[in-house]
């Protein structure tokens, strides 16, 4: 919920300061000189409330977590937004100091516990990506894949032989395929003239398939039966596709190079602390009992 009341928050202070539309923004800003960085750098002070500082550094920590359409506002309105958010939320703090409820306490655990957890794995998964990483992914993936050989047909698929063989005597006079498929086929391909698209083998019933695999492209098969029926498959063309390239599987291979480095450090630590479940017995209904936090 914070960080929602602050994008809304940093919008609003946008709006009062007539900040330009954002899709006006995307143009390259001209060059300025570099900012002068205060003396202290991220710990100057750029606030005070009641005596708690605000500085530079909670300014520059909370910009670097907007989204990308907020870090496009200009930076005069930016700084005045988060500033103002900044020290609303200290004064909004301070009015709540020793009011706190358990709730409120075991919230902010989980959140700092969050958030620490995500700074052990800073740096965890990006560094498990190198290229050697990314090859030898790949090579234990595909080194062994051979080309695969792909088919694009299209069929007519009816009830009977009898209906099928009254449709390859039409095809063989000179019937146009795709318009019989249209008019006597059952399936959902019969809208587009039967067409199935292109597949490889092991993708359709052993019937089917086999048929296709011994088929010369342009001819169109005798009737061929399976468990849906009677079938007159004509096999349009066929091509060879390669097994993915490094480059293809790059983004793939990465995810999971990260998952698994990720996985195993989590393991590491957990297995290497001193680990305890005196609540292990526990009805697992009591996580519903939310008057349990009623101190």
């Amino acid at each position: 919920m914070g960080k929602s009341v602050t994008f809304a928050a940093i919008l609003a202070v946008a709006a009062a300061l007539g900040a330009v539309p954002l899709a006006a923004q995307e143009t390259t800003p001209a060059e300025t000189s570099a900012p002068t960085i205060p003396q202290g750098g991220a710990d100057a002070i750029v606030a005070v409330v009641n005596g708690t500082p605000i500085t530079l550094g909670h300014m520059i920590v909370l910009r670097a977590n907007l989204p990308a359409q907020y870090q496009a506002l200009p930076d005069e309105t930016l700084f005045n937004g988060i500033l103002n958010q900044l020290i609303q939320q200290a004064a909004l703090a301070q009015s709540v100091e020793g009011k706190t409820t358990l709730r409120d306490r075991l919230a902010m655990e989980n959140d700092q516990r969050g958030y620490l957890s995500g700074v052990a794995l800073q740096g965890v998964a990006s560094e498990a990506v190198t290229d050697a990483a990314l090859q030898k992914a790949y090579d234990a993936k595909f080194e062994t894949v051979a080309d695969t050989k792909e088919y694009h047909a299209a069929h007519i698929l009816v009830k009977t032989e009898e209906e099928a063989k009254d449709i390859k005597a039409q095809l063989d006079a000179g019937g146009d395929f795709a318009d019989l498929a249209m008019q006597h086929s059952s399936d959902g391909a019969a809208a587009g003239g039967g067409d199935l698209g292109w597949f490889s083998q092991g993708m359709m019933v052993k019937p089917f398939e086999d048929a296709v695999v011994a088929m010369e492209v342009g001819k169109i098969s005798d009737p061929v039966q399976t468990q849906f029926g009677w079938h007159l498959i004509q096999l349009q063309e066929t091509r060879i596709k390669a097994a993915p390239t490094l480059d293809d599987m790059r983004e793939d291979l990465a995810s999971e190079i990260e998952q698994a480095a990720v996985e195993a450090h989590i393991k590491t630590i957990t297995d290497s602390a001193k680990i305890e479940r005196p609540g292990a017995g526990f009805d697992p209904a009591l996580m519903r009992d939310l008057s349990l936090l009623d101190k």
